[in-house]
Parts: structure tokens; C-alpha cells; sequence
């Protein structure tokens, strides 16, 4: 039989972290992950390049059942702590925006870290690698593996949630809780492009498919993000969308000003005053594409002179302009997903420690929460503050 003190499965962010900083406690240390690569969720983020943390993260940059249950981790491990450690391994990265920072060569830098600090301070990792059955014992847990009987004082569950199954997600960490008797909210895409099947929105946004409009306010159940948005074949993506998408249920209008930070009843009657023979149609393509442009006016206005319209006209498009309404069908689920939202019960493992208040020795970390992070970074510095909050008590 093969014993350890800290069993981790799953090899991701949160499941690396955790095993390098328990192991230079002196804790022996095992991760085991089903898949064929560690940190394959690593590699694809921040399209390729990926975005490790952000310098503003904060709790109020998360959702969980419980708001208040990220504070501790986050206090503890800051993105400036993450940021030295990057420091510390010369990875050379930028900030993009709103303070997301972002590998400059490729995610593959910030893999090879973590996995750097495993093997200094002596942590295990077995790839390929299924566990069949979990049992707890008077020491701690037994385990059937493809390596066969593994038996540890603490196990940690670190295997993330159900988005992206293409990359190897599974519920494996949810059947782990639910057999130790733990509360699962339930789960849903987060983070993920909505789909659109209205005919004449999904003929405008196929039309439209590869668009991006800069700076969007998209807000939906008293939330709002301003970043841009994409048109797509399937409907609509872009950082702005894949925000509110945490916030959005079926049914629910989102509305989009395509123009936040232009006054447009203003720009538009100075237009008329300025340069009235000017048709809509060139005016609006200063704006946005000329394509775009020729799009919105044929699906929305009658394209004219400018000073043509009337002033109820005016204040017409202006309005549609700043507050697009839409409901999307729906969203294109896990497999686009970035997130899962919802997992386990928050309110049932402890802030401080992340330890199961159900299973002494039971620990859950990352995504597998009941915690999600909004868009740049924040997810990944959630992985890296839980699983290093978790390897000082393991």
C-alpha cells in the first residue's frame, strides 16, 4: 500500500498550489489527476497566454452563496504574492486591462512554475491516474487507485467543475461530497457566450459574426460590466457578455449600451446642427464599422439625412442605442464555459482552513467551491489563495 500524508486530486491551479506550498511545510505529498497533462486548463487561458491574477481582486469580485467565505484565502495568499512568485521564476508578463495581467510569451510559463515548485519541495505527481473509491479510515482515507491502495492523513479535493469537458472536467468532485454528506447548490455555465435564436437577432449577429465593439455597458439583475462585446454565428460573446452571463437567468433581459461614454442625444443634435446632409448610415460608421453601421439602421432606423429626422426620432435612436434590450435563448453551456457555478456548499467547509466541517481531513479547494471569480484573473487567484490556505493545515 502506498501512504502519504496529503493525497490532491486533481493537478490544476488550485491542486498544484496547494501541493507545492503543503510539501515545503515538509508535508509528504501525492496528486493524482485522470488526465493525461497537469494544468491543461493552465495552458488554454487567457487564449494561450494565460491571465494569472488581477491587481485589483478583491472579494466583491466573486459569487458564492456565502459572499463573505473567499475573504480569508484571499487575505492570506494576495495577488501580489502570486505576482512575486512569478517575479521569483522570470516570467515576463503585462497588464492588458482593468488590471488583468497576462503572460508575455505563453501559459505554459506559469505551468512549468508550479510545477517547478512541486518538484523542489518534493511533491508527488502520478498523471493518468483514476481514483474508483474514496473510504474514510480512524487515520484518515483509504483509496483505490489505478496504482493501486493509497491510504492518507488528509485528502483534498481540488478537481474543479464541469466546464470544458474537452479538457477533462468531470463531476468527480461532486460525487466526492455528496458521499461525505456534503450540500451541493446547483451548477450551471458561468462565464460562457449566450446563443441567440430570434430570427432577425440571429440573422444581425451572424451577419455581424467576428464584430467586437469596444467598452459595451451590458447590464442585467442590477449588474453591470463594461468591456467589449463579439458578435458570433451562435449569438453573442466578448468579455462584457461572458461577465453578466454569472448574473443572467433564462428569461432574464439583458440590455447593452453600445455607446456608454458618448452623450448620443447631444452627438446626434449636434450632428444634425454641424452637418445635416450627412446620412445616418456614415455618421453612425464613424462609430462603429461601416458594416455594423449598415446593419443597425437597416434592421433598427430608415437611414436618411441626419437633418431629416425629428427630434422624437432622434431621441429614438439614441435610446435604442444605449439600451439594446434582448434575451438571449440561452447560453452555449459547458462546453464553452469558463466556469461552473455553484459546487459545494460554502457555508459547509471552513474559510480559514477550507476544511470539510462535515470530515476532519477533508478539504475542498478552487472551483470545486461554491466560489467563482468574475472574468480576469480572479478565478485563477482564487485557485492560488485556497490551495495555498489549505496546504498550511493539511
Amino acid at each position: 500500500m502506498l501512504q502519504t500524508d496529503v493525497l490532491i486530486i486533481g493537478a490544476g491551479a488550485a491542486g498544484l498550489m496547494c501541493a507545492a506550498s503543503a510539501a515545503a511545510r515538509g508535508r509528504r505529498v501525492l496528486v493524482l489527476d485522470h488526465a493525461n497533462k497537469a494544468g491543461k486548463k493552465i495552458l488554454m487561458s487567457g487564449g494561450g497566454r494565460c491571465n494569472f491574477t488581477n491587481m485589483y481582486c478583491g472579494p466583491n469580485n466573486f459569487l458564492s452563496g456565502n459572499p463573505h467565505f473567499c475573504k480569508s484565502a484571499l487575505a492570506r495568499f494576495t495577488q501580489w504574492d502570486f505576482i512575486g512568485l512569478v517575479a521569483k521564476h522570470g516570467v515576463p508578463y503585462h497588464e492588458k486591462k482593468l488590471g488583468q495581467l497576462f503572460c508575455d510569451n505563453k501559459s505554459s510559463d506559469i505551468l512549468e512554475l508550479l510545477l517547478a515548485e512541486c518538484a523542489e519541495a518534493g511533491a508527488q505527481i502520478r498523471l493518468d491516474t483514476a481514483v474508483q473509491s474514496i473510504a474514510k479510515t480512524e487515520g484518515g482515507f483509504l483509496l483505490q487507485s489505478d496504482i493501486g491502495e493509497i491510504s492518507c492523513q488528509s485528502l483534498v479535493i481540488a478537481t474543479g467543475g464541469l466546464s470544458i469537458p474537452t479538457l477533462g472536467a468531470s463531476g468527480f468532485g461532486y460525487q466526492v461530497a455528496k458521499q461525505f454528506g456534503h450540500e451541493l447548490l446547483p451548477t450551471r455555465a458561468g462565464l460562457v457566450p449566450f446563443t441567440i435564436t430570434d430570427p432577425q437577432l440571429k440573422k444581425l449577429c451572424s451577419e455581424l459574426s467576428g464584430t467586437s465593439v469596444e467598452d459595451c455597458r451590458v447590464s442585467c439583475n442590477g449588474q453591470s460590466f463594461v468591456e467589449n462585446i463579439l458578435f458570433t454565428h451562435r449569438g453573442l460573446s466578448g468579455p462584457a457578455i461572458l461577465q453578466i452571463s454569472s448574473y443572467w437567468q433564462p428569461g432574464d433581459t439583458l440590455h447593452i449600451d453600445l455607446l456608454p461614454h458618448i452623450d448620443l442625444p447631444e452627438w446626434l443634435a449636434t450632428q444634425q446642427r454641424e452637418r445635416g446632409n450627412s446620412e445616418l448610415k456614415t455618421l453612425l460608421a464613424e462609430l462603429f464599422t461601416k458594416k455594423m453601421a449598415t446593419l443597425l439602421v437597416d434592421s433598427w432606423f430608415s437611414n436618411k439625412p441626419i437633418k431629416q429626422y425629428t427630434p422624437g426620432e432622434l431621441k429614438a435612436i439614441a435610446e435604442r442605442l444605449s439600451d439594446w434590450q434582448l434575451v438571449p435563448a440561452g447560453t452555449e453551456g459547458y462546453r464553452t464555459a469558463e466556469v461552473t457555478l455553484g459546487g459545494v456548499n460554502s457555508d459547509e467547509v471552513s474559510s480559514k482552513t477550507l476544511e470539510s466541517l462535515k470530515v476532519p481531513g477533508l478539504y475542498f479547494i478552487g472551483e470545486v467551491l461554491d466560489v467563482t471569480g468574475h472574468l480576469g484573473g480572479f478565478n485563477f487567484q482564487w485557485a492560488w489563495a485556497s490551495g495555498y490556505a489549505a496546504a498550511q493545515y493539511v
